[in-house]
């Protein structure tokens, strides 16, 4: 599933009516979850972060930017912080699944309708800017009191609103605000290893010591080590210790990891020791697995692993636990917006006793994912077990890719477990609808359509990634360690069993679903392609 965080700042810090009329109406759209509301009364602003589908993140979006430029008034406020409109700046971010492209195409669909339809000037930003990425700073120069004055013409809107002002609407990637923790309450110290990877770099001093200027008078600097990365070297009084302040702004052109590891050469020429490091806020699962597989590389070690196991290096090398607590399913923002897997999640001496309990949910819908998802986890065995084999070296780069392979089927197979159960549900649900009234029966009668739908696609794909998981177990069978052949064969058979049983449900449902040859055609093929390549196994 596509997810694209959304970042809104509004220019209400203080009154707390305001701000929770804000949020709720962002939190009204279904398919949207608010994950943090953080006012600030300095700068009488407050900024707003929320995930979700690029659908209903769009649409949350504008319900809040609605209700900010009904409630408040940009000819009375005042703060801190640079701002120029009601809702100031309005940033998309993609997350899991989702591209750069994804949030480019919300933002701007967001910008033409908050002109068309809010009346709302708009300024596009960074990757959604119409000529190449433009910065914020740019875009809001001279402020709110500069825009009746202003040359250039919005994006989209009317060329000013007194009330409300004008927003700044753009995709850019995930901002990281990272800190590294040092071994010294030196200051200065950490700024010098804040210097050296930043991309500003460091000032230039001439022989004398006196740093350099250029003809206009500003600082020469000697560029840092990374792109894309804003630091400074301060002392935190809680922790008494310094550390490197480390904002990241596109973590896929400078990794965490990498930037880590940097600032421990940096320090160990100073004579320091790195202890640790800390992720203030959120952070992308993208990001985490990077660092781990990183990590699990550098020991010569498969990254074809769970991806559990995967945020667990990343933790433990990055030392993100030294200074408190790093819970995944709390820092991790995929984790956040993810929906409960009961089945999934399950030991299995509880899903058996579940299956055994006299209820159609969990059916032989959810136990063909589950024996499906087994068969993907052996495959993904038997490619460590290769991978780590002493004298089966030539076979490491193609085992880590057949476990990281198995992994991602097995995910998509447990997830199964719970969307089979979930689709029976709504059939159920459709059934038990009311009928008396034209009305009620033609509601009832298209619920129960996009249920028999849901239920029938659900076991379709498990065919799929079944068939799949019996590609991957073939080639670990032909490559894998011969000791564990058994294994691997194991693991065919619970892929096709998978298949098969799916298959099942498929053409059960079928009959409700009327005419679907796509579905048709797309089952008919995988259980050709499986019961071709079992006997080949």
């Amino acid at each position: 599933m596509k997810l694209i965080e959304c970042v809104p700042n509004f220019s209400e810090g203080r009154d707390r009516s305001v701000i929770d009329a804000i949020v709720a109406a962002i939190d009204s759209i279904d398919g949207v979850e608010v994950l943090d509301v953080d006012p600030g009364e300095a700068t009488n602003r407050t900024v707003v972060t929320f995930v979700g589908s690029p659908e209903a993140v769009e649409e949350a979006a504008l319900a809040g930017m609605a209700k900010a430029a009904e409630l408040i008034d940009m000819r009375r406020h005042h703060g801190a912080h640079p701002r120029m409109g009601a809702t100031d700046v309005c940033p998309f971010v993609p997350l899991e699944d989702a591209t750069m492209d994804d949030a480019v195409e919300v933002a701007r669909r967001v910008a033409r309708r908050a002109g068309e339809e809010l009346g709302i000037p708009v300024y596009l930003y960074e990757y959604a800017a119409p000529e190449g990425r433009r910065s914020l700073a740019d875009v809001r120069r001279g402020e709110y009191e500069g825009l009746a004055d202003r040359e250039d013409a919005p994006d989209f809107g009317p060329r000013f609103d007194a009330r409300a002002g004008a927003t700044a609407v753009g995709a850019r990637r995930f901002l990281i605000a990272y800190n590294v923790n040092l071994n010294t309450k030196d200051r200065r110290l950490a700024h010098r290893i804040a210097q050296a990877i930043r991309t500003l770099g460091t000032p230039v001093r001439d022989t004398e010591g006196k740093v350099v200027k250029d003809e206009e008078g500003k600082t020469v600097f000697t560029p840092g080590r990374f792109e894309e990365v804003k630091a400074v070297g301060w002392y935190i009084d809680e922790y008494e210790r310094a550390q490197v302040s480390i904002n990241l702004t596109d973590y896929t052109v400078s990794p965490i990891h990498e930037v880590f590891d940097a600032c421990v050469e940096e320090a160990a020429k100073l004579g320091l020791r790195v202890t640790g490091s800390e992720i203030v806020g959120l952070v992308p699962l993208e990001a985490m697995l990077m660092a781990g597989d990183h990590y699990l590389r550098a020991q010569g070690a498969t990254t074809g692993v769970p991806e559990s196991e995967r945020v667990r290096t990343a933790i433990v090398s990055l030392g993100l636990e030294e200074l408190g607590p790093f819970d995944p399913d709390d820092k991790i923002v995929e984790y956040r917006f993810r929906r409960p897997a009961p089945l999934g999640t399950m030991s299995l001496a509880g899903f058996a006793d579940m299956v055994s309990e006299g209820t159609p949910t969990p059916g032989g819908g959810s136990v063909a994912a589950a024996v499906g998802a087994l068969g993907a986890a052996l495959t993904s065995m038997v490619a460590a077990l290769t991978h780590a084999k002493k004298g089966m070296e030539d076979r490491r780069e193609a085992m880590e890719t057949l476990g990281r392979r198995a992994q991602e089927s097995k995910d998509r197979l447990l997830r199964a477990v719970d969307d089979d159960a979930e689709a029976f549900e709504e059939v159920l649900a459709a059934v038990r609808m009311p009928k008396k009234t034209d009305a009620e029966r033609e509601a009832r009668d298209a619920a129960m359509a996009e249920a028999n739908r849901r239920a029938t696609l659900v076991p379709l794909e498990v065919m799929e990634a079944a068939v799949e998981v019996l590609g991957l177990a073939k080639e670990a069978v032909e490559g894998g360690n011969p000791s564990a052949i058994t294994d691997a064969a194991v693991a065919a058979e619970c892929a096709a069993t998978a298949v098969e049983g799916a298959s099942m449900n498929v053409r059960i449902n079928l009959r409700d679903l009327g005419d679907a040859p796509e579905i048709r055609e797309r089952h008919d093929r995988a259980l050709a392609r499986a019961r071709e390549l079992l006997p080949e196994i």
